[in-house]
């Protein structure tokens, strides 16, 4: 169950992937990735975090740049995802729909990487008729600890 309702085709399924699949669109802020790493070092047997936004076709990451980041430097081999269809219509890039999904890909690929929050994924809520965060569909997954 998801806090918004969305079109049923946009969220494809969850899984593990390898991390060395997923491809960034951005670079992280080292502080907030050092925050990040410390508190996910220090959980028990359990570690509960939120799926990484990921397209479906290209492995593009959406939405989790500092987890991402934050799990390959811990040495996860395989992170836990949220495939989208990320082509929907419903999703956009920012309030203005500024970069063009095909080009956040192809420069990704290049690692021509943007500044980090260059891009702030929305979906749109069907029932409010509005648009919020993307983040908002990842899902919480219990990832077996190091």
């Amino acid at each position: 169950m998801y806090s918004i309702d969305i079109d049923k085709d946009i969220i494809i399924g969850i899984d593990e992937v390898y991390v060395d699949s997923l491809v960034p669109h951005e670079k992280v802020l080292i502080d907030k990735k050092e925050i990040l790493k410390s508190s996910l070092k220090y959980k028990d047997q359990h570690l509960i975090i939120s799926t990484i936004l990921i397209c479906s076709e290209s492995s593009l990451i959406i939405d989790g740049h500092h987890r991402y980041i934050a799990l390959k430097e811990l040495g996860y081999d395989k992170v836990p995802v949220t495939l989208i269809n990320y082509f929907s219509d419903k999703i956009i890039t920012d309030e203005n729909d500024t970069f063009s999904k095909n080009q956040i890909i192809s420069n990704s690929k290049k690692n021509n990487l943007l500044e980090p929050k260059s891009t702030r994924h929305l979906i749109y809520c069907n029932k409010n008729k509005s648009w919020f965060p993307i983040t908002l569909i990842s899902s919480w997954y219990n990832l077996k600890t190091k």
